[in-house]
C-alpha cells in the first residue's frame, strides 16, 4: 500500500512540473516580448527576462527533483535516514531561492502592472513569494523533526 500512495505522489510531482515547463516554453517568450515593448529603450531586455525567468525556475525543478527523491527513499524503507534530511535541506534551500529571487523581481513586476494597468500581477509575484516561504518553513520542521527521529533512533539502537 505505501508504495502505491508514493508512486500517485511521484505522478502528482511530475503532473505539477509539466505546467510550469508549459509556461517557460509558452508564456516567457510573450513576457519577454512584452517588456521589450513596454521598454524599448533598455537594450537586452528581453535576455534578461529570459535569463530571470528560468533562472527562478530551476529551484522549482530541482526541489521537485528533491522530492522525487525523497519519495524513492521511503519506497526504498530509507525515511528515516540523513539522505532525507538532506532532500528536505534542499528543497528547503530552493525554495527560498525562489522567495528571494522573486523578492528581487518585485520592482519589475511593479513596472510592468504600470505599465498594463494589471494589478494582477504584483498578487502574482506576491502569492509565489509567500508559496515558497510556506514550503520553506514547512520543509524546514519537517527537516528538523526527520533530524530529531533519527537522533532518537540511533540512541535506542545503542541502547538495546
Amino acid at each position: 500500500m505505501n508504495r502505491v500512495s508514493t508512486q500517485f505522489l511521484k505522478i502528482a510531482l511530475i503532473l505539477i512540473g509539466l505546467p510550469v515547463l508549459a509556461l517557460c516554453i509558452f508564456l516567457v517568450p510573450e513576457i519577454a516580448k512584452f517588456a521589450v515593448e513596454s521598454f524599448p529603450n533598455i537594450p537586452y531586455l528581453n535576455y534578461f527576462v529570459f535569463v530571470y525567468m528560468y533562472v527562478t525556475a530551476m529551484p522549482f525543478y530541482i526541489a521537485l527533483f528533491q522530492a522525487f527523491k525523497l519519495l524513492s527513499y521511503i519506497d526504498k524503507n530509507k525515511a528515516f535516514s540523513e539522505l532525507s534530511v538532506r532532500a528536505l535541506k534542499n528543497i528547503k534551500n530552493c525554495a527560498l531561492t525562489i522567495s528571494i529571487l522573486y523578492v528581487l523581481g518585485m520592482p519589475f513586476f511593479y513596472f510592468m502592472a504600470e505599465l498594463d494597468d494589471a494589478p494582477g500581477i504584483i498578487v502574482i509575484g506576491l502569492i509565489i513569494i509567500f508559496a515558497s516561504m510556506v514550503i520553506a518553513v514547512f520543509a524546514a520542521v519537517l527537516q528538523r523533526l526527520l533530524k530529531n527521529a533519527i537522533d532518537i533512533k540511533s540512541e535506542n539502537d545503542l541502547t538495546v
